[in-house]
């Protein structure tokens, strides 16, 4: 044998009577990596698991290894393909197999070892390419979190003359609801890990900041307050303290202008943004990541210096501001809802006076949701316009803490704000993920947390006070949270029907009218969409516009029905899924309808 082979399989082997090993390519902490040779004659990367050294956080409740699920039921143009799975017997030992079209080309960190990049253009449209593929992540109906998005997990594809960048290795992969108490970040880079994810709180946010760490790395040559800690191998605690102590400098922007033929300084604001270390400052998707390097949002310049967390002192990163805007009126259909809303919310919180008079309870609030990507969060905006109260927005993120007690101050805090600003709206994104159900695995602070937002609840509505919670998984809170006198009122948020999936595409397109082909017909477009959420819709215009930019063409309609066609709808599946959820929320008995409204509510 070849004495710089470093295998365990040896060359030739043949794996389950399919794949020829033709020879090793790299070894990871739990995995290697071959090139293998199937039997129909085309090359793919097999990666061998030692399940010995796989972390019990590495396999879903049945025992399934989470890498291969996810990979079985993923398929983007931008994330490596799977081919087949299987486990293998060796020398006496088992090992599991998942094997992967074979990537004609390089890592990324190959490439800027080769050759650094030199043209902020290339720089975009590699980017541009993970940001596909993490939208597509992030938008799944239950979102799976990459949490290892560096230049070693990038491949660039070069077999076509346009170079795709391709994600791989999702050996740290989660689902963002899954518990992430047993986490494990043994083998990770933590130079290009966020920090929130140093308490084991990951989220989409999480990659955009490790895509704006390898962003960094690419135009500045290493990763952003780069501390070697190889010598704390032992000690990850350490480790992770480090850095953290590192993030709190001033991060330096060397001039790169002479080294980018293109450079542009307003790219600095992206980088920037990307790298804030409260995720609410960040991106909130890869979707408005994508935005601001097309040009359509404007970025300004933020400063980079990294919030010093206090040991003795809770969190207090809540917004708070009036809101402004259009209320509903920025909201294209969802007529029934929106109708149903200002007759048994809006008109009492207005007119508390008129309310007392016919004895009618001021409600303590309410919770929007359905699947993903279903606009709760703009809904729940263009609500407190349409109420004209203050509004403060808040996520777990900006709630938790890893600190005793500190989360229950913080959800104290930001009641005692909203009451001295009264009337006022509390926002809480992805509420389930702070509420969880008490009786589920949820670790003590969560539950802590809980018990601390049923006590400030207590007669909200007297105080001016509303709150708003929304969520994918309303199943997932904690019952207490949605009895009488807490988030009481529920409402359905499912994907726009024909009428709306119109009116998303003529705003949408209206804004790019002077690139606009002749002939849309956004009937046609509404139809091909059926089951496409809103943020699909917008995705898609998006897609559209940065490939008539590229080739310096119209928009045209033949354009639009081809990117359709790279977009999966939601699935049928999960959709009757909420189905039932909302069933249940109802109050029904029946477990599933054979037809379902376009809008639905349960007052």
């Amino acid at each position: 044998m070849d004495v710089n082979y470093k295998g365990i399989l040896p060359k030739n082997f043949l794996v389950n009577e399919r794949y020829s090993v033709m020879f090793f390519i790299k070894q990871g902490s739990n995995a290697e990596t071959y090139r293998v040779k199937g039997k129909d004659g085309k090359l793919y990367f097999l990666k061998l698991f030692n399940y010995a050294k796989l972390h019990r956080s590495a396999f879903d409740s049945e025992q399934n290894l989470l890498e291969i699920e996810f990979l079985k039921s993923i398929d983007n143009q931008n994330i490596v393909n799977y081919e087949d799975n299987g486990e293998l017997i060796y020398e006496g030992k088992k090992s599991g197999y998942l094997v992967l079209n074979f990537i004609t080309g390089e890592t990324l960190a190959e490439r800027i070892i080769r050759e650094p990049i030199s043209s902020l253009y290339d720089l975009r449209q590699i980017v541009l390419g993970i940001l596909n593929g993490l939208n597509y992540l992030h938008s799944l109906p239950d979102p799976i979190i990459h949490n290892e998005i560096t230049p070693q997990n990038i491949m660039l594809d070069l077999s076509e003359d346009i170079v795709q960048a391709k994600i791989i290795d999702f050996g740290y992969a989660r689902s963002f609801h899954q518990s992430s108490k047993s986490f494990s970040k043994e083998g990770l880079n933590l130079n290009y890990v966020a920090s929130e994810c140093f308490n084991n709180f990951y989220s989409p946010q999480s990659d955009l900041f490790s895509l704006g760490a390898v962003i960094y790395h690419l135009l500045f040559g290493t990763p952003p307050w780069f501390k070697d800690i190889s010598r704390f191998k032992a000690d990850r605690t350490k480790a992770e303290d480090v850095i953290l102590e590192e993030r709190q400098k001033k991060l330096p922007f060397p001039n790169v202008s002479k080294n980018i033929v293109d450079f542009e300084e307003s790219f600095l604001n992206i980088i920037k943004k990307a790298l804030q270390d409260d995720p609410e400052d960040r991106f909130q998707s890869a979707k408005e990541f994508i935005r601001a390097l097309n040009g359509e949002i404007e970025v300004e310049d933020v400063d980079t210096v990294q919030k010093v967390k206090s040991d003795d002192k809770p969190l207090n990163k809540i917004q708070n501001q009036k809101a402004k805007g259009k209320g509903f009126d920025a909201i294209a259909g969802l007529d029934d809802l929106k109708s149903e809303m200002r007759r048994s919310v809006i008109d009492i919180l207005q007119n508390p006076e008129k309310a007392e008079r016919y004895g009618a309870k001021l409600p303590n609030g309410m919770v929007l949701y359905g699947p993903p990507g279903c606009g709760k969060t703009y809904f729940a905006k263009c609500f407190a316009e349409e109420v004209g109260f203050n509004f403060i927005m808040a996520t777990p993120s900006t709630l938790k803490s890893r600190y005793v007690n500190a989360t229950q101050e913080n959800i104290a805090t930001m009641f005692e704000d909203a009451e001295k600003n009264a009337p006022t709206i509390i926002f809480i994104d992805e509420i389930n993920e702070l509420l969880p159900n008490r009786d589920s695995d949820s670790h003590e602070m969560a539950k802590s947390a809980v018990n601390e937002m049923l006590a400030q609840m207590d007669r909200t509505g007297e105080k001016g006070i509303f709150i708003i919670g929304a969520t994918n998984y309303p199943n997932m809170i904690d019952p207490a949270m949605l009895r009488s006198g807490r988030l009481e009122k529920k409402f359905y948020l499912p994907p726009p029907d024909s009428k709306l999936r119109k009116s998303l595409f003529e705003m949408s397109l209206s804004a790019r009218k002077k690139v606009l082909d002749f002939g849309i017909d956004y009937g046609i477009l509404s139809k091909l969409t059926e089951n496409y959420v809103s943020s699909d819709i917008e995705s898609i215009v998006n897609e559209t516009t940065s490939i008539a930019m590229a080739e310096n063409t119209r928009i045209t309609m033949a354009l639009l029905e081809k990117v359709i066609k790279s977009f999966q709808p939601f699935p049928k599946s999960e959709l009757e899924k909420y189905e039932v959820i909302k069933a249940k929320m109802d109050g029904e008995n029946t477990v599933r309808k054979n037809s379902r409204n376009s809008i639905g509510f349960k007052i």
